[in-house]
């Protein structure tokens, strides 16, 4: 996820501070994404020098030392642009595990199908968590919250799949693939 993203449509809602966005990032991706404090700083630090923030208020900092950033017209533009943009999956970082079982069916001495079944395994206690943190929301809940532990299922499921066709298809040979 665009963590720069994230802020501005958090300060869309309104100016907040570093520690601010900070919660309410993670209650909006239900804590799966936790954030460190300093790159909240960073980002807002990039997006003021890029325009898209400006500092609130008549000060820097209030009494207590805190800045309050707010999102420009111009970072609001690039919200808007964001949104309107569907993610490519070309956009995606470089997927580890897919990498990893390329590199162990062709490095002589790995036992691919070892590594298949612990992913397999961990993948499954994933499941399973996610699963029950779903299960633990109370009605009041976010949508948001919602749909990123749902997103999070779906693409476990899928993990899962798609480990069981990597074992079918590296593992037990078939006449397609002897």
């Amino acid at each position: 996820m665009s963590v720069r993203h994230g802020l501005l449509a958090l300060l869309s809602r309104g100016p907040r501070y570093g520690y601010q966005l900070r919660a309410e990032f993670e209650t909006s991706t239900a804590t799966t994404w936790p954030l460190n404090i300093g790159q909240v700083y960073t980002t807002l630090s990039r997006l003021e020098r890029d325009g898209l923030v400006s500092r609130d208020g008549q000060g820097d900092q209030d009494e207590q030392g805190r800045v309050r950033h707010a999102i420009t017209q111009e970072g609001r533009d690039e919200l808007d642009r964001w949104f309107a943009k569907p993610v490519s999956r070309t956009d995606r970082p470089r997927d580890e595990l897919v990498i990893k079982l390329a590199m162990a069916v062709t490095t002589p001495g790995v036992d691919a199908a070892a590594v298949i079944a612990a992913q397999r395994s961990a993948t499954m206690r994933g499941l399973q968590e996610l699963t029950r943190a779903k299960r633990s929301l109370d009605a009041s809940a976010e949508a948001a919250q919602r749909l990123v532990l749902d997103s999070m299922i779906f693409h476990a499921e899928a993990e899962q799949r798609w480990l069981e066709h990597c074992e079918a298809l590296l593992i037990r040979p078939t006449k397609e693939n002897p």
